[in-house]
């Protein structure tokens, strides 16, 4: 009898536990219209395996080519996270500190005060404090050819958006300067570093550091601009100089293995990566945000910040980890609630992209939630927010016809060689 009853209780546990793939499946197919983003690939983790993995819509418009699970999109941002693990294996090598200043590495680092850029530190650089405003200076970057170090020694050009340590302010060229540290460290390019260091341990197959490696794969989607109601083919475009803050390139197969090693805390099968010190330090809070405790989000949101390549905040009384990416015709979503042992990987190429609305569906779904249509939901956000964007028509309606520049053609050029003096200098 008590045999009978305890098989009983594990039966009746295990349907409540039980997830309905085929939901999930139905919708994220309508979703994936209801978007018109031309195609995405989604992965699910659950308890250290990939339960769910799978292509939507097609890799190129006016293609019949589907995506599947194996099918390589550029992950941006996501790589931050990546750079973030390997400063951690480099610490417990004692090859150098948190806490160690930036200059100690990098002597040319400067940012806006030279105070600040004395004390800067490694940990600042991956937590976004040091006073740079959000996007700031990307321009210097953005499809340039210049190199990594003639990138590091432009910021100083970039102007003071906040207090040292007082604020936020999303850095690409913060994690741009890590990967630099990370090459003067040991020796070896970003790319030899992430591919020995967590590709290869991982069993990462798929992925790439470049769009220059794709060699004979062509699983590889397509980029997709967005004008209006209509999505558009774009190039894919190298960020070989910044591959530390966005240069991989990766699959939702390869991901779902990213995901399982970091809800494993920096153990992959019999392999540990780093050790359980690093993993609370990447996953504390260095940069707390305010949050709106009056009024709660849908999201049940009661902490939000960053940590060390991670955003660290809750779902409903769940500990969330997580990050988005963008790139040129591409949006990606990493999203975790470890304590759950469940994680959703989301990867488009389109612009115009539901990769959360899909993340928190399936996290409703397995916390046994109820029914939430997130996709309908943020999607009217989105085109809300679409429609109240009206900074580029209000340039063009504010622009003045029929005038002459108020300088010569020669005066400005001898401003921008008079500019070009004092940056090489």
């Amino acid at each position: 009898m008590r045999i009978l009853i305890a098989f009983l209780f594990t039966a009746q546990l295990f349907t409540a536990q039980n997830v309905d793939l085929k939901e999930i499946d139905k919708y994220i197919t309508s979703t994936q219209k209801e978007w018109d983003i031309p195609g995405l690939s989604v992965a699910i983790v659950k308890d250290g395996e990939i339960v769910f993995e799978k292509g939507y819509g097609v890799m190129e418009i006016g293609k019949k080519q589907k995506p599947d699970e194996h099918t390589l999109y550029a992950i941006a941002s996501n790589t931050k996270a990546f750079t973030a693990a390997i400063i951690a294996q480099l610490v417990e090598e004692g090859k150098l500190d948190w806490n160690d200043k930036v200059q100690s590495y990098l002597p040319y680092f400067e940012v806006y005060d030279p105070t600040i850029s004395r004390m800067v530190t490694i940990k600042d650089l991956l937590s976004h404090n040091v006073g740079l405003g959000t996007f700031s200076g990307d321009a210097i970057w953005y499809k340039s050819e210049l190199s990594t170090e003639e990138i590091v020694k432009r910021i100083k050009f970039v102007p003071q958006a906040y207090e040292f340590r007082d604020g936020y302010g999303y850095s690409n060229l913060m994690f741009i300067t890590a990967g630099a540290v990370i090459e003067k460290v040991t020796g070896k390019s970003f790319k030899d570093n992430v591919t020995e260091r967590f590709l290869k341990p991982l069993e990462m197959d798929d992925t790439v550091v470049s769009v220059n490696d794709y060699g004979s794969n062509s699983n590889v989607a397509t980029p997709h601009g967005r004008s209006g109601d209509t999505n558009y083919k774009i190039d894919h475009v190298a960020w070989d100089n910044v591959r530390s803050t966005g240069g991989l390139i990766s699959s939702v197969h390869d991901m779902g293995k990213w995901i399982i090693f970091n809800m494993n805390h920096g153990v992959y099968k019999t392999d540990t990566l780093f050790n359980e010190n690093n993993r609370n330090k990447m996953w504390s809070l260095q940069n707390s945000f305010e949050v709106n405790q009056v009024n709660r989000n849908g999201r049940g949101q009661a902490f939000n910040g960053y940590g060390l390549g991670w955003f660290i905040t809750n779902y409903q009384e769940h500990f969330q980890v997580g990050h988005g990416g963008g790139y040129d015709g591409m949006i990606s979503t990493v999203q975790m609630l470890p304590d759950e042992k469940l994680g959703v990987v989301v990867l488009t190429n389109g612009v115009k992209a539901p990769t959360n609305a899909i993340a928190y569906f399936v996290f409703d779904r397995f916390l046994n939630r109820p029914m939430k249509d997130w996709s309908k939901e943020m999607l009217n956000g989105y085109n809300k927010w679409k429609a109240s964007d009206t900074r580029i028509a209000d340039r063009k309606a504010a622009r003045v016809k029929n005038t002459t520049p108020t300088v010569t053609k020669e005066e400005l050029m001898g401003l921008i060689i008079l500019r070009l003096m004092v940056i090489f200098t």
